[in-house]
C-alpha cells in the first residue's frame, strides 16, 4: 500500500505541500523559559537525557527578541531556498510554561513577522490548562498552530526513571483537554530508553494510536554530554540496551506497522552533534539516508503504516483539526 509520495507511511513533507501548496520551513526560537523538573516546581535537574545544545541552532539565544531570531533565521534558510513560508517553531524547553499574557504577547509577536505562517509549540503535557488552550484555539482561527507534547513514552515507570515528573495519565488528560480545539496536534517519542522490552517499545505504537495526534515525532535515544544520562552510561552501562543502525531500522518499520494509518510521521531519526554524541554513534550517517534505509525496509517486508494496527476503543473521542489557510 502506497500513500503520497510513494511512501509506505504517511509523511511530513507531503502534509506540508498538500496544506499549503509550497515548502513551510520550522525556524527555532529559544524563549528563555524552563521547565517543572528544572526550577524546582516539580523536580531538579531536567530529564535525565536533555542537553538543548544538541538541537538548539547559533542564533537561538533567549537575549535575542522573538523577532531578531526569526530574522536572522530566516536569512540562514533563505540562502538555501528562496520561495517558501515559515513555521515559528517554539522549541527550547517548556513552551507554554508562562502566563497566558505573557504566551499571547510572544506566539503574536511570532506572527506578525512577515512570512510566518504558523505556531509549532513543543511543550509538556502538565504545563498547559484550559486557558492557555483557548487562547491557542483563538488563534487558530487564523493560522495554523501545532501543539506537541513530549510523551517520550507510555511507560510511567520509565518516565520516573528519566525524571519527567509527570504520568501518562497526564498526557492522556492533556490530549484530552486539547482535543477538538482547532488546534494540529503531536507526539514526542524517544525509542529505547532504559529498561523498555521490544514488546514494550512496539506497544508505545499501540498507546500513541489511540491518542488524537495528527502528527509523530520518533527518535533513537542518544547518550550525549553534560547529562545526566551521560554519567548513568558511564558508571551503571548495563542499563541501556542501544541500538544498531540496522537494529533501529528493523525497530521503526515494524513500529509503523502498527501505527493508526493517518498519523502524519514527522521524524524517525535525530542527529546530534559529533561534539556531544556518546552513544550510540552510526558512523556519521545522515537523518536522509535512515530514512531511506527504512523505505527500503518496509518495500522488503511488504510492510506500511498500519499494517498490523488493531483499532482499539480509543481514549477519548477525537475529530480532525482545522487547518486555515494562514
Amino acid at each position: 500500500m502506497l500513500f503520497q509520495n510513494n511512501k509506505r507511511y504517511n509523511d511530513y513533507s507531503s502534509f506540508i505541500k498538500k496544506t499549503f501548496n509550497q515548502r513551510v520551513q520550522k525556524i527555532s526560537l529559544n524563549t528563555g523559559f524552563t521547565c517543572p523538573n528544572r526550577d524546582g516546581t516539580k523536580g531538579i535537574g531536567g530529564c535525565t537525557y536533555c542537553n538543548n545544545n544538541t538541537f538548539s541552532p547559533g542564533y537561538c539565544k533567549p537575549i535575542k527578541t522573538i523577532s531578531q531570531q526569526l530574522e536572522e533565521g530566516i536569512l540562514f534558510f533563505s540562502k538555501k531556498y528562496t520561495a517558501q513560508k515559515y513555521f515559528a517553531y517554539f522549541q527550547s524547553y517548556t513552551n507554554t510554561y508562562a502566563s497566558v499574557d505573557l504566551l499571547r504577547n510572544m506566539y503574536m509577536e511570532a506572527l506578525r513577522y512577515p512570512d510566518i505562517t504558523g505556531l509549532v509549540i513543543g511543550t509538556r503535557p502538565d504545563c498547559i490548562n484550559p486557558e492557555i488552550i483557548d487562547m491557542l484555539s483563538e488563534i487558530a482561527k487564523t493560522h495554523f498552530v501545532s501543539l506537541e507534547f513530549g510523551v517520550e513514552s507510555t511507560l510511567n515507570r520509565t518516565l520516573k526513571l528519566i525524571n519527567r515528573c509527570h504520568t501518562f495519565e497526564e498526557t492522556i488528560a492533556a490530549y484530552k483537554m486539547a482535543d477538538n480545539k482547532g488546534l494540529h496536534l503531536g507526539a514526542h517519542m524517544i525509542l529505547n530508553l532504559p529498561g523498555e522490552s521490544k514488546e514494550e517499545l512496539l506497544n508505545h505504537a499501540k498507546e500513541l494510536s489511540r491518542l488524537p495526534i495528527n502528527t509523530l515525532k520518533l527518535h533513537q535515544l542518544q547518550i550525549v554530554k553534560h547529562t545526566v544520562m551521560a554519567h548513568q552510561y558511564r558508571e551503571t552501562p548495563e542499563m541501556f540496551n542501544l541500538s544498531t543502525l540496522e537494529q533501529y531500522v528493523d525497530l521503526i518499520a515494524e513500529f509503523i506497522t502498527l501505527l493508526r494509518p493517518d498519523i502524519i510521521i514527522e521524524r524517525f531519526t535525530s542527529e546530534s552533534p559529533k561534539h556531544l554524541l556518546i552513544a550510540p554513534y552510526w558512523g556519521g550517517i545522515k537523518n536522509f539516508e535512515v530514512v531511506d534505509r527504512i523505505d527500503k525496509k518496509l518495500i522488503e517486508k511488504n510492510w506500511w503504516q498500519g499494517k498490523h494496527y488493531a483499532p482499539a476503543t480509543s481514549i477519548m473521542p477525537s475529530m480532525p483539526a482545522n487547518v486555515p489557510n494562514g
